[in-house]
């Protein structure tokens, strides 16, 4: 029986998330249908839209994001301070960008219109402002609200009904840094891995794609959780490593790259695994299991358990 999504996502533990929406349809969500021969790719920017719309609505980062041919993958970080820092009518007009709302909440935005309410739409107003930033921080709202649209949307183009996703998005809670970086790289690394792309730089539709393609000094700010290198300390909360190191990790993770005897010699100017605790040989047998071989939890101490008792294994 699935355990409920409260008890998987348990922000005391971590606000750092990996969660994975799969389409239920052997109708491909995007990619080309290889017995139709109809194209889906167009699809691929409708969910990269809608999820970075609703990073800069919600109190959640993403960290990072892959739009596969039929599931995607996101890496999500839970902001409560930021959520909690909101003022009133911050959460109000935050929450009318995804919903309509009530004609009070409306009135209540507006100055001149708020001393018109009557106690008890004042009551309503200041119950629905507690509801809308509890939701603005929740992960399975989040997901609702990317989900939904592009089913809709999906049925719409293909003239039919019913259920387009699984039941629900698979969730992964990421304990540590280590398992943050690694989540993020299998991320990152999933479209070269499944043949789409032959490098990150032609791996559309993926955050370290969007990274590389937009140069933070030169002053756009994108909806992605920043580095901490990017941003003032006070700026939010920001990645516990930089890009540069980040982005070296990636590519010499990079699944063409030699293994085996020459993994030490790749890894070795890659400082971040170090920083990390993270040995060349877990690195590599975790990068790639992380969806196969692992449940509702990663971090470095479930990944070495594994490696040693054999269950997982250098794959390269």
């Amino acid at each position: 029986m699935p355990r409920p999504r409260k008890s998987l996502i348990d922000l005391s533990a971590t606000p750092y998330y990996h969660c994975i929406s799969r389409c239920v349809r052997r109708a491909f969500l995007c990619g080309q249908d290889t017995i139709t021969g109809k194209s889906y790719e167009h699809r691929r920017k409708w969910v990269e839209d809608r999820l970075l719309f609703l990073a800069r609505v919600f109190a959640i980062d993403v960290c990072a994001y892959a739009v596969m041919s039929n599931h995607t993958h996101v890496v999500l970080h839970v902001n409560t301070r930021h959520a909690e820092s909101w003022t009133e009518t911050e959460v109000l007009r935050r929450w009318h960008k995804l919903h309509k709302g009530l004609p009070c909440c409306h009135n209540f935005i507006d100055n001149r219109l708020r001393q018109s309410l009557s106690e008890a739409e004042q009551q309503t107003v200041k119950s629905c402002i507690a509801i809308y930033r509890s939701r603005l921080q929740c992960i399975s709202w989040f997901m609702r609200l990317l989900n939904e649209p592009i089913a809709r949307q999906a049925n719409q183009e293909d003239e039919c009904t019913g259920r387009f996703w699984e039941g629900r998005f698979k969730s992964q809670a990421l304990l540590d840094e280590s398992a943050l970086a690694a989540c993020m790289a299998y991320v990152d690394l999933n479209p070269v891995r499944a043949g789409i792309a032959s490098s990150i730089k032609t791996s559309s539709h993926t955050s370290l794609r969007l990274r590389m393609a937009n140069d933070p000094l030169q002053g756009k700010v994108l909806p992605l959780m920043q580095f901490f290198e990017h941003t003032k300390p006070s700026v939010r909360t920001t990645l516990p490593f930089a890009f540069e190191e980040y982005l070296a990790l990636v590519e010499q993770s990079l699944p063409q790259q030699p293994s085996i005897a020459s993994g030490a010699r790749r890894f070795a100017e890659v400082n971040l695994l170090d920083r990390l605790g993270v040995s060349t040989e877990l690195w590599c047998a975790w990068l790639t299991a992380i969806e196969t071989h692992f449940g509702t939890a990663v971090s470095r101490t479930i990944a070495f358990r594994r490696l040693t008792t054999g269950e997982l294994r250098r794959t390269g």
